[in-house]
């Protein structure tokens, strides 16, 4: 078995802005646990006290491993859905304690 992948579109690491934001529509859903918890930790680090993360309302899978790992988060205070304005149920909001 060759340590080769060639099936992985990023073979390099590569950096993205972290913002307030992050749409994970962008993402493989077999990374979107490993992507939100990446995500959560560098807001944290960069001081954010409330983060969007875009989930898309689809059958809810993907909103269900979000919320698992903002449950599991010891940083995290709550999250909710977002409102009209930010997403509705495609998007959680989550507020984090200051670092």
């Amino acid at each position: 078995m060759s340590s080769d992948r060639t099936d992985d579109p990023f073979p390099e690491p590569f950096e993205l802005e972290i913002t307030d934001s992050l749409d994970l529509h962008a993402f493989s859903p077999k990374d979107v646990k490993a992507v939100t918890i990446a995500y959560l930790e560098e807001a944290f680090k960069k001081g954010f006290r409330v983060v969007r993360l875009i989930h898309g309302k689809g059958i809810g899978v993907q909103r269900e491993i979000v919320r698992s790992v903002l449950s599991e988060t010891n940083f995290v205070r709550k999250f909710k859905s977002g409102d009209e304005f930010s997403g509705g149920w495609g998007a959680t909001i989550a507020e984090l304690d200051v670092g």
